[in-house]
């Protein structure tokens, strides 16, 4: 069923064009990832899905069937309910079945009460009540709470004493218990956890209805999306498939387009050197032939699309300050204490020279407050930390608790380093997208990503050898988390990373550090490596529970993990197929365009025939790729 869609939406704001002529349609089974760089319009584009806005152009046609429900970036919630209570209001249609259920209980006591007619209305609405999951909404809600990232303790505390993170994160556990026909969710994983934004994936791949998020999270989009929209240059291109599907895809559309463009105007300038050499014989005949051609010059000209060029984007390196010896950091016997409560204790560490290290936990371990202790800025309670000879830190605070909000983005880095000249402080900040006045923007006023790229300017002047990086992608598009990952392969000092940007972990981890309350796992490898080995641990507790199945539940994961592995490489070969097809269907368009090969009967008909086949060879492989696609996304 269709339940979206939107044609030809444009919208302006002032002089400035936002976005025109996007056309696309959502469907009841879509699970859409809305991708594109920080201020192209993606949340805007949602509010006139929403009708908060009204488009400058076009329509937008919603089924009158479609339930929608959004969650924003920041919630504005207001609450005199617990966090338990509030999440139940998901169920509000259930609580007042209950309600009703319990008038009637109340009417069928007195004695002038029509019995008949009040027990076919409870049977109704008990039947009701048990389709709209009313035996289990209580341990649904409490389940999606503590998958969410609450503790258990937390649940019947006050929603007014929440932080703002922890307040999106009970608007989107109502959220997804509504039983909506279509989601908004836009940047659903901020102020999630690793082991809270796997729990979102399960849900969300398990959903029923259809869904579209905003989110720079390339992993996510990966695990969850079918669909993508790529919103840029004012623009929106629909691709089938995930992040990684369509990044693929729009390459090809790139290198077509590329091509497309380069034959048009190799075509143009054959043409106006017909046109020219007419022109100086200056004969009838010649002058005929002569304004033919500018008229096929005239058409080719109308279609002729200019390649999009590329947006500007981050270009930035760090390097580290010389020496240092291989022992660049020692976390020995550590403990932390805020007045009586114990944050973690007993954390042993070494970091050595050159090493990526990735530190994860649950939101709330004390990562962070780790990080505060190596960089000086608190005093551990116990243990001792210390830093190798010649080593200087650098902090990225995800906070940018460093940052001064009435000082402009010149005096921040100016008053940082007082021997900066004003060019080379201009040129250091160009590099970072700040140029022109933009520069004399009072910090107050900018945005996370504009302040995230504030910090990592700081940063690379920072001359550390060091780098102590607290969630540094936070606020960043993919673009410029691209960016920072090219400029931290090539950084030759030594990083410890707290994040959880898994695509991010994967591309750069030496090692991910693993903290729990009571100390510190190391292992060497990538985020997808560190998952293998958790993963393993978690068997080996059930077998030491239940020993008679455990070699059975061993075996048959084991069997299951080896299907998956099949579905997934077959699923690549799929791929790699729709892929050199389109490829060649594309080469062989292009050679149709040509005259030459147009006025061949034979090479014409032959061509002809090749993209017949490829049609109906594509058709089958895409019918694989949904078959694949589908049983890997049931697991």
């Amino acid at each position: 069923m269709n339940l979206f869609t939107l044609s030809d939406v444009a919208m302006d704001f002032g002089d400035r064009n936002l976005f025109s002529n996007v056309s696309f349609a959502i469907e009841d089974t879509d699970k859409i990832g809305l991708i594109g760089a920080n201020g192209t319009g993606k949340t805007t584009l949602f509010k006139i899905m929403l009708g908060e806005v009204e488009p400058t152009a076009g329509e937008v046609h919603r089924s009158r069937q479609a339930s929608v429900g959004y969650l924003a970036q920041h919630t504005n919630l207001t609450s005199d309910k617990t966090v338990f209570d509030e999440a139940l209001t998901a169920y509000e249609d259930v609580l007042q079945m209950e309600r009703e259920l319990k008038e009637i209980e109340v009417q069928l006591e007195a004695e002038s009460a029509d019995v008949t007619q009040l027990t076919q209305k409870q049977q109704r609405l008990l039947e009701a009540y048990a389709a709209r999951d009313g035996l289990t909404y209580k341990s649904r809600t409490r389940a999606a709470l503590l998958g969410l990232g609450f503790k258990e303790d937390e649940l019947n505390a006050p929603f007014s004493v929440l932080s703002g993170g922890q307040k999106t994160r009970v608007a989107l556990c109502r959220l997804l218990l509504s039983g909506a026909a279509l989601l908004l969710l836009d940047e659903p994983t901020n102020h999630l956890d690793l082991a809270a934004v796997e729990w979102l994936e399960g849900f969300l791949r398990d959903y029923k209805g259809a869904f579209c998020l905003i989110s720079h999270d390339r992993y996510f989009l990966d695990r969850v999306t079918n669909r993508t929209f790529s919103l840029s240059f004012g623009r929106v291109a629909v691709y089938e498939g995930n992040y990684t599907r369509s990044m693929a895809l729009r390459a090809e559309d790139e290198k077509a387009a590329e091509r497309r463009y380069e034959n048009t105007m190799r075509e143009i300038k054959r043409l106006e050197g017909i046109v020219a050499q007419q022109r100086q014989w200056n004969r009838e005949r010649n002058i005929k032939t002569a304004e033919s051609k500018l008229k096929a010059i005239a058409r080719l000209e109308k279609t002729l699309e200019t390649p999009q060029q590329e947006q500007a984007q981050l270009r930035f390196s760090l390097s580290a300050r010389s020496g240092g010896g291989q022992d660049v950091l020692s976390v020995r016997n550590v403990s932390m204490c805020f007045d009586s409560k114990q944050l973690f204790h007993n954390l042993n560490l070494e970091v050595k020279k050159g090493n990526r290290m990735f530190l994860l936990g649950p939101n709330g371990c004390g990562k962070t407050t780790l990080f505060r202790l190596i960089a000086g800025h608190l005093k551990q309670t116990e243990g001792e930390i210390k830093l190798g000879a010649n080593i200087k830190t650098g902090w990225y605070d995800q906070t940018q608790s460093d940052l001064h909000p009435e000082k402009t983005i010149f005096q921040e880095v100016a008053d940082a380093y007082p021997d900066m000249t004003q060019t080379e402080i201009r040129n250091s900040l160009a590099a970072f997208l700040f140029r022109g006045d933009s520069v004399f923007s009072p910090i107050s006023e900018l945005s996370g990503g504009e302040r995230a790229r504030v910090s990592l300017v700081k940063l690379m002047l920072s001359d550390s050898n060091f780098l102590l990086l607290d969630e540094p992608t936070n606020h960043l598009d993919i673009a410029s988390r691209q960016a920072l990952e090219g400029a931290l392969e090539d950084y030759d000092g030594t990083c410890l990373i707290v994040s959880h940007d898994r695509y991010f972990i994967n591309r750069l981890a030496h090692s991910v550090c693993y903290m729990e309350q009571d100390g510190l796992q190391v292992y060497q490898g990538d985020y997808d490596y560190f998952l293998s080995k958790r993963q393993e641990i978690v068997p080996d507790k059930k077998k030491e529970e239940a020993p008679s199945q455990g070699k059975a539940d061993y075996m048959q994961k084991k069997q299951e993990a080896a299907r998956l592995r099949k579905l997934a490489s077959d699923l690549k070969k799929t791929e790699d197929a729709i892929a050199a097809c389109e490829a060649r269907q594309t080469e062989i368009a292009e050679e149709l365009s040509n005259e030459a090969v147009c006025a061949d009967y034979e090479q014409a008909q032959k061509l002809t025939e090749e993209a017949a086949q490829l049609d109906e060879r594509l058709l089958n492989l895409y019918d694989e790729w949904e078959k694949l696609s589908e049983e890997l996304e049931k697991g």
